[in-house]
């Protein structure tokens, strides 16, 4: 097992998905190299996978995780107290890493209360992190430099789009992009049916669906379209597109998407509380 040692930069408690979807995207645009980043997770199994596959340091002591300049904390929220109280936080004051935190529903506030007098962050990705196509949203707490919160967005640029939000905002961007996913995946199903029942090939119709919602979603990003401008395009006067857009309305479309945010929105509050 390796230690720790001076050159380490980007200390990870938890060696899960989440955690190495953004490693190795770090990794692979060379932001950190493998000597920077130490991982502190439990599982031998597991930390021998992140050795093997990507040449980290690894450890079981959270606390050796401290040294580093920035900590990105990936654990299950329900268990960040027993995390914190392993960790021996009163021999880094003053000499504080920075902390960004990716746990659902965990407060700056109850972040800065854990780590008492460290630079504390609050983010949220998504899913497509895993692919490298993360929508992430950042909020700073107290005593965060403009340097530390470079750090932070370089991180999850690797992985994707960053903003940078308040974090009274931060149930609004769970109920948007952080359960969106699921959203768009419910749509592509829901096409892919729809080609089924007029006699597509099961894997066909999959494929298009697919492919239909990166292709718009990309032009609409590359060429910078009001989505209601694009529909324009290609609704011609009593074609086909047009009696589609109609079904999708009689049937309630967009009211469905926007109470589902708002759904996700609540729930986020109210796991928050």
């Amino acid at each position: 097992m390796a230690t720790t040692n001076s050159s380490i930069k980007l200390g990870i408690i938890g060696g899960g998905v989440m955690a190495e979807a953004i490693a190795s995207c770090l990794l692979e645009q060379k932001i950190y190299l493998p000597q920077e980043i130490l991982v502190s997770e439990p599982q031998s199994k597991r930390q021998e996978y992140w050795q093997q596959q990507y040449g980290v340091q690894v450890t079981s002591d959270n606390s050796t995780v401290l040294e580093s300049e920035a900590v990105l904390l990936a654990v299950k929220p329900q268990i960040l107290s027993k995390v914190i109280a392993a960790l021996d936080l009163a021999n880094h004051q003053g000499n504080s890493p920075l902390i960004i935190s990716i746990l659902a529903g965990v407060t700056l506030e109850s972040l800065a209360s854990a780590f008492p007098g460290f630079p504390v962050i609050r983010v949220m990705p998504n899913t497509p992190a895993t692919v490298g196509a993360a929508m992430s949203a950042i909020s700073l707490g107290e005593n965060v430099s403009a340097e530390q919160a470079q750090i932070a967005k370089n991180i999850f640029a690797a992985v994707g789009e960053v903003v940078s939000i308040p974090e009274s905002l931060m149930d609004g961007v769970t109920g948007l992009s952080g359960s969106g996913p699921a959203y768009v995946a419910l749509m592509v199903e829901a096409m892919a049916d729809g080609g089924v029942a007029v006699g597509l090939p099961r894997a066909i119709a999959q494929k298009l669906a697919i492919q239909t919602v990166l292709g718009t979603a990309k032009l609409l990003q590359e060429k910078q379209l009001h989505p209601a401008q694009l529909k324009d395009q290609v609704t011609s006067p009593g074609g086909t597109t047009i009696a589609g857009v109609t079904a999708l309305e009689k049937g309630g479309f967009r009211f469905a998407t926007i109470e589902a945010v708002k759904s996700a929105y609540l729930r986020s509050q109210e796991l928050g509380k």
